[in-house]
């Protein structure tokens, strides 16, 4: 049982992670437990650090999907999307790219964080979802980001959570292409690091 509860009336509740760890481990599909996960961390309701303590602390029954969701995420991957892409990149025979990566150019000024990016080649991989880009706003964002990556030289490849999960192959063999290509003329002067960092 939890140190803590709360409650508000009737109802007896406790925090986010605890609730999250809780759902993750009852729930007996991957993409579930996936999203479960996901959506905690993508709406700020509590953070991987505390996921991590509430693994720990339940030990090992039931927590297998749980921890290798945690697994994903400690590569980077923040949403069912990527957690799709980086399954697809990993299965795919590629070169593994830095997953969530957060690029500056060579006088260290940031310019993007990008879904995948495989430095030796320069091939940076964004996952446009509808989702996160119905707005706008948030479209002219992608556009400026899409951009600010080729005014570096980068090479930026765009794919949508269907054409992942529908046409990995054809993804594969893009990607594939395009870091043929990147490696074929000089390394970009610029640097990553990992969303953890």
């Amino acid at each position: 049982m939890p140190e803590r509860c709360f409650v508000n009336g009737a109802i007896r509740y406790v925090k986010a992670p605890r609730a999250v760890a809780d759902a993750a481990r009852v729930l007996t599909q991957f993409g579930h437990v996936r999203a479960v996960i996901s959506e905690a961390l993508l709406n700020k309701k509590c953070t991987v650090a505390e996921l991590s303590e509430e693994l720990k602390a339940g030990g090992l029954p039931h927590s297998a999907l749980f921890r290798e969701a945690l697994a994903e995420i400690g590569d980077g991957v923040r949403s069912v999307a990527e957690a799709q892409f980086r399954r697809l990149i990993l299965r795919s025979g590629l070169p593994r790219p830095m997953f969530n990566a957060r690029l500056f150019d060579a006088s260290g000024r940031y310019i993007a964080m990008v879904d995948a990016w495989w430095e030796q080649a320069g091939v940076a991989v964004e996952i446009d979802s509808r989702a996160y880009h119905t707005l706008v706003e948030d479209q002219d964002e992608t556009t400026e980001r899409h951009d600010e990556l080729v005014a570096h030289g980068i090479l930026a490849l765009h794919f949508t959570p269907k054409r992942i999960r529908t046409a990995g192959t054809g993804v594969t063999s893009k990607i594939g292409r395009t870091i043929e290509q990147g490696l074929a003329r000089p390394p970009l002067p610029i640097r990553a690091l990992p969303i953890a960092a």
